[in-house]
């Protein structure tokens, strides 16, 4: 079984990220020459092989140009001069969900195989490790099988809860497999956390945009929506939720603090510890989804809210959906103490247990030290297509858009110029053979008309950045 020290990121991929922050922030100039590889490797000790694939990947991700027998430059990137998208400041007061009348077309569009899938909020299967869960599963032998036709504990498979809790070292403090019920996707461990901690016609406080598909499942439960104004960077303004508490009575609140669904905001450590402790004061349990924590471009794996937890009330949910295998449906939720028993019920009564051999599968994956390899190249890989996509879009979209680049996850959340209808260049898109989610859809309260969503889960090639050309041409023909 392999060591749970966790493991330092290559020294290359750190340089890679200090470099593209310097170009970013603008120490580094569009067009200015970078050190040497020989006086970097001077400079900071690192080996020449370090430097030499640092400036490789930065050279693939489009930041830098080598020329011919002079070096390394900073190509002409105009990211940093981007301004975020605007964020809606006031306050909503609860309302019941009204769902867009598109909401059912984006689902399908999302999932069409013939449309370039711009739209698809998971990872692209080229990107996955089909070839190591085809090995597992070749190596099963027929008692193995048998066993797995059968159903699981309805709390999950043990190694599987077992490997899980291991994860959680240097994460959250105190995580044992006992804490741990698997799910079925990340979707399913909200609904039981909701179902657990609300009634219907209570009041559930969301950020804003957020996740269509949470705005869908708060109408199915009969339950009050509450928006939240949140920063595209720092997620949630505490302020302003804080203002809203005084004002609503709020049974749960919802949120996304890595790497939110759409707008990529990473809440800064500081923030999250206001956050909680502002929770605290009022006794009102938190719902985070961490499903997008681990698709990190820093250093280190973001803490999630349940790592401050002092109370019980915080509630944890996440899957492998982004990581490994959306079409496993394997997820889990850590509960906090005041809604487990609640949840293991509720876990036992509405869908009995998660598929066996699905749990089997990721458990054996996550004991073998592959997840971690696998990690790194898909981390690498996503950030690149990022990258890509986001220079594509300033390129061929219009000069006045605003765009984030968020620091994980694989979302672009892309505000257009504001007489342009998001809901049109949808469906201008549908007859190009491109799904993309109108912003339209991200709210409650009809805000969000003029942005769309991009994601970055598919390899960056020819046919993506013509369906991103193709975009551009549309929203330009509607200035």
């Amino acid at each position: 079984m392999m060591s749970r020290k966790a493991k330092k990121p290559f020294r290359y991929i750190q340089l890679v990220a200090e470099i593209e922050q310097k170009i970013t922030n603008g120490t580094y100039q569009p067009g200015e020459k970078l050190p040497s590889i020989r006086k970097l490797h001077e400079q900071s000790n690192l080996s020449v092989s370090t430097v030499y694939h640092a400036y490789m990947e930065l050279e693939s991700l489009g930041l830098i140009e080598s020329r011919y027998k002079s070096g390394y430059y900073v190509k002409p990137v105009v990211l940093r001069t981007m301004q975020a998208p605007a964020s809606i400041r006031s306050v909503s007061p609860p309302r019941e969900v009204r769902m867009s009348s598109m909401i059912n077309s984006v689902v399908s569009a999302i999932n069409d195989p013939r449309l370039v899938p711009l739209g698809m909020t998971v990872t692209d299967t080229a990107l996955l490790p089909f070839k190591p869960f085809s090995r597992i599963l070749k190596s099963l032998s027929q008692k193995d099988v048998r066993s797995m036709l059968t159903y699981s504990l309805s709390e999950g498979h043990p190694e599987l809860r077992r490997q899980l809790a291991f994860r959680m070292l240097g994460v959250v403090r105190g995580i044992s497999p006992e804490d741990i019920i698997i799910t079925n996707g990340c979707m399913e461990a909200v609904a039981l956390s909701l179902l657990a901690l609300t009634h219907p016609g209570e009041t559930v406080a969301i950020e804003t945009p957020t996740n269509f598909s949470f705005l869908q499942l708060i109408k199915e439960l009969g339950l009050m929506v509450a928006e939240v104004p949140t920063d595209p960077k720092t997620g949630v303004i505490i302020d302003k939720l804080e203002e809203m508490i005084t004002r609503t009575k709020i049974a749960v609140c919802l949120f996304m603090t890595n790497f939110h669904n759409p707008l990529g905001a990473l809440m800064p450590d500081a923030h999250k510890e206001q956050l909680v402790r502002l929770l605290e004061k009022h006794e009102i349990p938190v719902i985070e989804d961490d499903i997008s924590a681990e698709i990190h471009f820093g250093e280190k794996r973001p803490v999630p809210l349940k790592a401050l937890d002092r109370k019980g009330l915080i509630t944890t949910c996440s899957s492998f959906s982004k990581t490994l295998a959306p079409g496993l449906r394997v997820g889990w939720v850590i509960p906090g103490k005041r809604c487990k028993k609640k949840v293991q019920n509720l876990k036992a009564g509405i869908s009995v247990s998660t598929s066996t051999l699905d749990q089997y599968l990721i458990a054996r994956f996550l004991d073998g030290g592959a997840y971690e390899r696998h990690l790194r190249l898909l981390i690498k890989s996503i950030r690149r297509q990022m990258v890509q996509t986001a220079l594509s879009i300033h390129r061929h979209f219009p000069r006045d858009i605003r765009l984030a680049l968020p620091r994980g996850g694989s979302l672009l959340w892309v505000e257009l110029p504001s007489h342009i209808d998001g809901l049109k260049v949808y469906q201008q898109a549908l007859t190009q053979g491109i799904s993309i989610i109108p912003g339209e859809v991200c709210s409650n309260s009809g805000y969000f008309k003029n942005f769309i969503q991009i994601s970055c889960g598919i390899p960056f090639t020819s046919t993506v950045e013509n369906a991103i050309e193709t975009l551009g041409t549309l929203i330009c023909k509607m200035t």
